[in-house]
């Protein structure tokens, strides 16, 4: 596991990335590592994690696939701002006013979420060079399950993607 500041060398770029800020529950992880797997993202987690992530822990959470995603833990989101940059961050929150849909993905950018508890903090939606996205949903509804709401923002990025002259 690489928890440095480097960039993780993988054979091919991931054509995106999966961001989860401080992630709390390991089966949903796992279900988002799985869909990082299918769609060739590499998955990023920022501490501090709600599980551990031993090899014990990995598999009881059903993380089967983690011998072929692309992940990395960093000690705070800034890490990933470096790598990657702010301006190739999408992030997703129940307060944002603009729908996935009409955001516009290129290859290599960051798609980032929230713990299941609370979503992203404040100060990360607030800040003025965010890109904030929404997945609509019915006001009686809270919000969407943590995988549920990666794998839909991803397979949308994914199809905008596929989508894109070369």
């Amino acid at each position: 596991m690489n928890s440095t500041a480097e960039p993780v060398q993988t054979p091919e770029s991931p054509r995106l990335h999966v961001i989860l800020y401080e992630p709390e529950i390991a089966a949903n992880t796992g279900s988002i590592g799985r869909t990082c797997v299918a769609v060739g993202a590499m998955l990023w987690l920022v501490r501090p994690l709600g599980f551990h992530l031993d090899d014990r822990h990995r598999r009881r959470a059903g993380l089967d696939y983690w011998e072929h995603l692309s992940w990395r833990v960093v000690d705070h989101i800034d890490e990933v701002v470096e790598v990657l940059g702010r301006d190739r961050l999408w992030s997703f929150s129940t307060k944002a006013s603009s729908s996935y849909t009409t955001a516009t993905y290129r290859a290599g950018d960051g798609l980032v979420f929230g713990p299941e508890s609370r979503g992203l903090p404040p100060s990360w939606i607030s800040s003025p060079s965010n890109r904030l996205v929404r997945i609509p949903i019915r006001p009686e509804a809270r919000s969407l399950n943590l995988a549920n709401a990666v794998a839909i923002g991803t397979f949308e990025a994914v199809r905008q993607l596929e989508l894109a002259p070369a």
